[in-house]
C-alpha cells in the first residue's frame, strides 16, 4: 500500500505532508517553492510509493470557491495531467492555517520558528491530510 500525500497549495509556497506506508499517521514533509512543486512531487515519486493526493480546497464560510481556488483547480489540472495514474481527493482547507497556528503554539514551538510562513503551510498540509483519514477511516 502506498503513501498518501497532502498539498496546501499557496501562489508562492506550498506545503507537503504525507502518511506513513500504512496510512496511520500523517507527517509535515516539506514546503517547496509553488514554481517547483511539480518537480519536487516527481523527484519524491521516484523514491517513495505514492497511490493518493489529497489537495487543499479554498473555500469560503459560506462554502464557495475563494479567490485562490481557480489557482488551484489548475494545479490539479496539471497534477492529473502529469500522474494520471494517481487518484486526486480535494479536501476543503478552511481554518487550516489558523489551526497550524495554533497547534504550533500549543506544541510550544519558538515565536521565531512560528513567525517562519513555511513551517504554516506544511502543518496546514498535515492537517489537511489528517482530517481526510479520518475522513475515509472513521
Amino acid at each position: 500500500m502506498g503513501r498518501i500525500l497532502a498539498i496546501d497549495y499557496g501562489k508562492k509556497r506550498t506545503g507537503i505532508a504525507v502518511t506513513d506506508p500504512l496510512r496511520i499517521i500523517a507527517t509535515p514533509l516539506e514546503t517547496v517553492p509553488t514554481t517547483s512543486l511539480l518537480q519536487f512531487l516527481a523527484g519524491y515519486l521516484q523514491k517513495e510509493t505514492v497511490d493518493e493526493f489529497v489537495v487543499g480546497m479554498p473555500k469560503t464560510l459560506l462554502n464557495q470557491d475563494s479567490e485562490t481556488a481557480p489557482l488551484v483547480r489548475a494545479f490539479v489540472s496539471e497534477l492529473k495531467k502529469k500522474f494520471p495514474e494517481k487518484t486526486v481527493h480535494l479536501a476543503d482547507e478552511r481554518f487550516t492555517s489558523s489551526m497550524a497556528r495554533q497547534a504550533m503554539i500549543d506544541g510550544g514551538m519558538k515565536k521565531k520558528d512560528r513567525q517562519v510562513k513555511g513551517n504554516v503551510d506544511k502543518i496546514s498540509a498535515t492537517i489537511i491530510l489528517q482530517s481526510f483519514l479520518s475522513a475515509v477511516n472513521p
